[in-house]
């Protein structure tokens, strides 16, 4: 077992930088963009990196790491097959959160939205620039299934590498993209004293994107 005195003494004073409502752009997703290009220039290791909750129609929840793919003006894109567990509760439940923690710049963003499927234009052209082996990967891994052993996936990879070798290898028909809408966002900035800084953007009635200051 684990000391749990240990974990609780556990601390990290944040202090690099603040957040304040003049510096903000009044969209968030432009906003996201300005954070973004500062941890992609200040070298924040794998910035694309959040997690994504669902929940099922019972209202179980569950979460894990997947990899953000795209920005638009409406939203957060990410890929993945739509036999997962992640796909059938966005089915089920089309609303989603993400979070995305940037420890070296002491930085948190949450998003709250609606999700749904991008066009199958999206999702082939971006299958087209993966590179090959993970291309073969999304044929080969039936994800979220019970396997009986690693050995079945690799047998499946020698059987798609065969079938499409020499080929061009396209989108399987159960593999595409989501694109989180939000409706919710919130920048966090680590502060000395646990006194950090929380700006929440919200669409009011009008579609039109909100600002406030939250208590940490």
């Amino acid at each position: 077992m684990h000391d749990n005195r240990s974990i609780a003494a556990m601390r990290k004073e944040y202090q690099l930088k603040s957040l304040e409502e003049k510096d903000v752009d009044p969209n968030p997703l432009k906003q996201f963009g300005n954070w973004w290009q500062e941890a992609v220039h200040h070298g924040v290791n794998e910035p694309n990196a959040m997690t994504l909750a669902t929940c099922n129609a019972a209202g179980k929840p569950s979460a894990r790491i997947v990899l953000l793919k795209g920005i638009t003006t409406t939203g957060f894109i990410f890929y993945t097959n739509y036999e997962s567990r992640k796909a059938h509760e966005l089915a089920e439940v089309s609303y989603a959160a993400l979070v995305f923690f940037w420890k070296e710049q002491e930085r948190q963003i949450r998003v709250e939205g609606q999700v749904r499927k991008v066009s199958e234009k999206e999702s082939d052209e971006y299958f087209s620039v993966r590179p090959r082996e993970s291309q073969l990967g999304a044929w080969s891994s039936p994800q979220s299934k019970v396997i009986e052993s690693h050995e079945l996936l690799q047998q499946n990879m020698k059987k798609y590498y065969d079938q499409f070798n020499g080929k061009p290898v396209p989108r399987p028909p159960f593999w595409g993209g989501f694109i989180v809408e939000p409706s919710l966002i919130e920048f966090w900035q680590g502060k000395p004293g646990r006194l950090h800084d929380r700006l929440q953007y919200s669409l009011d009635e009008n579609k039109d994107w909100i600002i406030h200051r939250l208590a940490p």
